[in-house]
């Protein structure tokens, strides 16, 4: 993962606080979160992190409970999006809700806090539904990736 590509949005510090909040959002849960970033996205922001999700190989944990937060930074769009085994729950209201609320931070110019709030949230549903288990391990890296 190219650190200049997240320099670009992130200091290291932000960067920091946004894994902390992925390590805090699956420490009481099987699921697992992925925050993906790139400058453009030549698309509409869900079929990209769709896309992405695939790329990233989500689609394979366990229990089908990945979400990945998806940004462009220079094109300003994001997406939210959960495997099956969450969205069947949780339902397209939820990611709507969350991305409102984060977006309310991205416009006043919060990016790590909005981000972060936005993962803890997203932590909150999958430990309700997916709980951890003593024989769980994390199956998905929890670092920023980039294209």
């Amino acid at each position: 993962m190219p650190d200049k590509e997240i320099r670009k949005f992130f200091s290291k510090e932000q960067e920091q606080q946004i894994i902390e909040a992925i390590r805090e959002a699956e420490k009481s849960t099987s699921g697992e979160i992925r925050v993906h970033i790139e400058e453009h996205c030549k698309k509409d922001a869900v079929q990209r992190a769709t896309q992405i999700f695939a790329k990233l190989q989500m689609h394979q944990t366990n229990l089908r409970n990945g979400i990945l937060f998806y940004l462009a930074s220079e094109d300003h769009k994001f997406a939210i999006i959960g495997d099956k085994g969450i969205h069947e729950i949780v339902h397209q209201s939820f990611w709507q809700s969350i991305r409102d609320a984060m977006q309310a931070d991205f416009k006043a110019g919060n990016f790590t806090e909005g981000l972060s709030k936005g993962i803890l949230h997203c932590g909150e549903a999958l430990r309700t539904h997916f709980p951890y288990d003593e024989d769980d391990i994390n199956e998905l890296p929890d670092e920023i990736s980039t294209s």
